[in-house]
């Protein structure tokens, strides 16, 4: 039986859902640990367009960039102002509007940068050369990341361990396919120690900044992965070793579908079908039956294209809620 490496997830990872006051306010998590947040993922889920907002702790809270677009990094000293303890302070959010806005209901996923969980941020000037070496933290082979680049519109250039190579990508602003493109990982696989960047201007732009979220796998706590659709309503089953808290899901063989993000916040139970889009300014959908998660994985429950088309591939990251069995043996339980 498969015993977990993190006994406690919410040392490292915990979803927030808040309401906003057009003031300044201190948001505080909800875990029964404190957290100190590196990395906060932020979406107004209400409304319709209003962007993905990605702060964290290596440039500093005011900046942020949007998953959804291609735009560059802008600062805002009235959104995030500072990473705090067990949560994050918000500023008045009166003009931007995506964090902050009184009576709105917002979501936010913290992520707690750190080797054990297998999660580092880190910045690299690019050379638009054909072979870049950037050393990271994680000491593990990471198996997803996300690069963008800071100083002018650009694509955010995905690797995923799923998509079956270096020479592989996908950008997590599109719906697009995957793709093959020797240039923008060198066509050369990450090591415990590096990854690689090619000529491509996007992963890799001359004297540039970029900015790279990246995982490695962890037994109990995280999952990288992909799977074949069944085509059926009684859909695939995705064993993660640990009962999921969030989840994104893609369609990686053929274009058209965007970046589905699931979590426990909002939907405590299944069935699951809170949907929000990391590729699109939507507000939630819970229109359909989605999926359920379970105490040790994933158990997809339509036949719909964004999920389970026939013969479809599709990548998947999942991070726990609690891991299927403890490393002193005790199991979890089901939602």
């Amino acid at each position: 039986m498969a015993y977990t490496t993190i006994d406690n997830p919410e040392l490292f990872f915990q979803i927030k859902l808040y309401t906003g006051n057009g003031s300044t306010q201190s948001i505080t998590l909800d875990g029964d640990e404190n957290m100190q947040p590196d990395f906060i993922w932020v979406k107004d889920k209400g409304r319709s367009g209003y962007n993905h907002i990605l702060n964290d702790s290596v440039r500093g809270a005011t900046k942020y960039v949007r998953s959804n677009l291609t735009n560059d990094e802008d600062t805002y000293t009235n959104a995030i102002t500072s990473f705090d303890s067990n949560g994050f302070t918000l500023g008045a959010d009166s003009s931007n509007g995506e964090h902050n806005v009184s009576s709105q209901s917002y979501v936010a996923w913290c992520w707690k940068e750190s080797p054990t969980a297998g999660f580092d941020i880190l910045t690299f000037t690019g050379n638009a050369s054909g072979n870049q070496t950037i050393s990271h933290n994680l000491s593990a082979v990471p198996k997803w990341w996300n690069i963008k680049r800071l100083d002018q519109a650009s694509n955010w250039c995905t690797y995923h361990v799923g998509l079956g190579g270096a020479d592989h990508n996908l950008f997590l602003n599109t719906t697009s396919a995957s793709q093959t493109d020797t240039g923008i990982w060198n066509n050369t696989l990450p090591t415990s120690s590096v990854f690689s960047v090619g000529n491509n201007i996007d992963a890799n732009g001359n004297g540039a900044s970029h900015i790279y979220y990246g995982w490695a796998e962890k037994q109990g706590y995280s999952k990288f992965g992909s799977y074949t659709g069944n085509g059926n309503a009684d859909g695939t089953f995705i064993y993660t070793g640990f009962r999921p808290a969030w989840i994104i899901i893609k369609r990686s063989s053929s274009s058209g579908s965007n970046w589905h993000m699931h979590d426990t916040k909002r939907d405590p139970f299944n069935i699951v079908s809170a949907d929000l889009y990391a590729d699109a300014n939507n507000a939630e959908d819970d229109s359909t039956d989605r999926l359920d998660i379970v105490s040790n994985g994933i158990k997809i429950r339509n036949s719909n294209g964004a999920y389970n088309t026939s013969g479809a591939t599709y990548i998947y990251a999942a991070f726990a809620e609690s891991p299927f069995v403890n490393s002193n043996g005790v199991p979890t339980n089901a939602r």
